[in-house]
C-alpha cells in the first residue's frame, strides 16, 4: 500500500506542477471546507505538493517508514492485536492527514486566503508509528548522525513546537507536530495492549 500511495502522490502532484487550479481546488483551505462544506480537501491536500523537493522529500521519507509500518501491522494482526493490518496503516495515514489538519482548520477557518499542502502531516505520523514500535531503532538526523528514534521524537516536538509558535517559514509546523503525536498515540488506539511493545522496546 506505501507504494500506491507514493505512485498515486507522485501523479496527482506532479499534474498539479502544471495545473494551479487543480492544485488550489485540492489544497487545504479551512475557510472553503468550513465555510463552503468543501470536506474533500482534509484529505486532497496531501497529494499536492509545493514543488519537486518537497514532494520527493516527503515521499522519500514516506518511503523509508511506510513499508515496515505496513510489516508491523501485519505481524500485530497474525498475533491477533488488530484486525486488519492493511486498514489499519490506511487509518494511520490518512487519519494522520486528518488529525493534522485540524488545529489549521479552526484557526484559520475565517480565512479565505489561508491554504496549506502536502502529505507532512501523514508522514510524520507513519514515522511516530515507527518510533513507537522501535524506540531505540536508529533515525539518521540530517541523513547522517544516527540517533535513538524515541530521543529523535523528543528533539522534532519540541522543534516542531516551537516553530509552529514562530511562524518565521512557510512550513506548516503544526501539521508536523499534531501527525506526530497522532501516530505515536494511534497505535494505543486500536489496541491498548501495545504499550507493552513500546516498553519492551525500551528495555524496561
Amino acid at each position: 500500500m506505501t507504494y500506491i500511495i507514493i505512485f498515486i502522490t507522485l501523479i496527482v502532484s506532479i499534474v498539479c506542477f502544471g495545473n494551479h487550479s487543480l492544485a488550489d481546488r485540492l489544497s487545504l483551505r479551512p475557510y472553503a471546507v468550513i465555510h463552503q462544506r468543501q470536506w474533500d480537501r482534509l484529505l486532497t491536500h496531501g497529494f499536492v505538493h509545493a514543488d519537486y523537493t518537497h514532494l520527493l522529500v516527503n515521499m522519500f521519507v514516506f518511503w523509508s517508514f511506510g513499508s515496515n509500518v505496513e510489516r508491523l501491522f501485519r505481524t500485530q494482526e497474525f498475533a491477533g492485536l488488530v484486525q486488519h493490518g492493511m486498514l489499519t496503516f490506511l487509518i494511520l495515514y490518512f487519519g494522520g492527514m486528518v488529525f493534522a489538519s485540524l488545529y489549521d482548520l479552526y484557526l484559520y477557518r475565517n480565512n479565505p486566503h489561508y491554504a496549506s499542502i502536502g502529505a507532512s502531516g501523514a508522514v510524520s505520523a507513519v514515522v511516530f508509528t515507527s518510533i513507537f514500535f522501535d524506540p531505540l531503532g536508529m533515525i539518521y538526523f540530517f541523513g547522517v548522525l544516527p540517533i535513538p528514534g524515541i530521543l529523535f521524537g523528543i528533539i522534532y516536538i519540541a522543534y516542531e513546537g516551537w516553530a509552529g509558535r514562530r511562524q518565521a517559514d512557510h512550513i506548516n509546523h503544526h501539521a508536523h507536530l499534531f501527525g506526530a503525536l497522532y501516530g505515536f498515540l494511534y497505535p494505543l488506539f486500536i489496541s491498548p495492549s501495545l504499550i507493552e511493545v513500546f516498553l519492551r522496546g525500551l528495555h524496561f
